[in-house]
């Protein structure tokens, strides 16, 4: 019985890994992207969708049902990345990030819950930041994304029920288009704000050195799929945790101000 997989921001450096290494393991892949492209694996049928947009994931949701009854999984890539002042920050950007990193799983699993059957999985892509305190100007990032794994947590208390399993991958730095991403959002933040000139400056060179530590997205490929084939899937995968984020998570929280101040101000 073939079994099909719907994997949404299919198209970027975690999605595409993903997806050729699913095909070449005989699934069959739903490949969900704002913007799509031309595939020669015959297991891979790529889908214009806009995850921000229900009318379009309902009309990719009756596109889908017309091709199968039942879906093994759905994977769970698509998002963004921003880094910004949280008093600085224009207001839709904000609203933004919550509706594309939040709101568009949140769609995608509601609507397409008719397709998952006992035994599905759903694996949801969140951050190592989701369950660190977050640094600086990282923060609208680190909430949605925690917001996220929060929302995963209570997804699995609910389709348990259902038989139905829920996973987080929590990844490090991935040598993806979002690391690119996140090296425009630093240096546009350092460029254009008022409030934080000098410690901008300093906090550059702080995520120079954690993001220096990527993996490439091959590696978490192959960690989604041993989430697929696992019978009993843990709720929580990690990968590529920076070692500098976990000994200052470690400390007390007053002494994680105390040495972000030091360092930045």
């Amino acid at each position: 019985m073939e079994k099909y997989v719907l994997v949404t921001g299919a198209f970027g450096g975690m999605g595409k890994a993903t997806i050729n290494l699913l095909a070449e393991k005989g699934y069959k892949v739903f490949a969900l992207d704002k913007n799509i492209e031309t595939v020669e694996n015959a297991n891979i049928i790529p889908i214009k969708a806009d995850l921000t947009d229900e009318n379009s994931i309902q009309k990719v949701f009756e596109e889908i049902k017309n091709i199968t009854t039942e879906l093994y999984a759905i994977i769970h890539f698509a998002g963004i990345y921003m880094l910004d002042s949280l008093v600085e920050m224009e207001s839709k950007k904000f609203e933004k990030i919550f509706k594309i990193n939040v709101n568009g799983a949140y769609l995608i699993n509601k609507i397409f819950m008719p397709l998952l059957k006992k035994g599905s999985r759903i694996i949801i892509t969140t951050s190592e930041l989701a369950v660190l305190d977050p640094l600086p100007f990282t923060g609208i990032y680190a909430i949605t994304k925690s917001a996220l794994d929060k929302y995963a947590y209570s997804l699995k208390m609910e389709l348990q029920l259902k038989d139905i399993k829920v996973s987080v991958l929590r990844a490090g730095a991935v040598a993806t288009n979002m690391i690119g991403a996140s090296t425009d959002a630093l240096d546009g933040f350092c460029n254009n704000t008022k409030l934080y000139a000098f410690s901008s400056a300093k906090f550059k060179k702080i995520v120079d050195r954690v993001e220096a530590r990527k993996v490439e997205p091959i590696k978490l490929a192959k960690k989604a799929h041993k989430i697929l084939s696992r019978k009993n899937p843990k709720f929580a995968y990690k990968l590529n945790r920076n070692p500098l984020l976990l000994l200052l998570n470690a400390l007390p929280q007053k002494f994680q101000f105390w040495v972000i101040k030091k360092i930045l101000k």
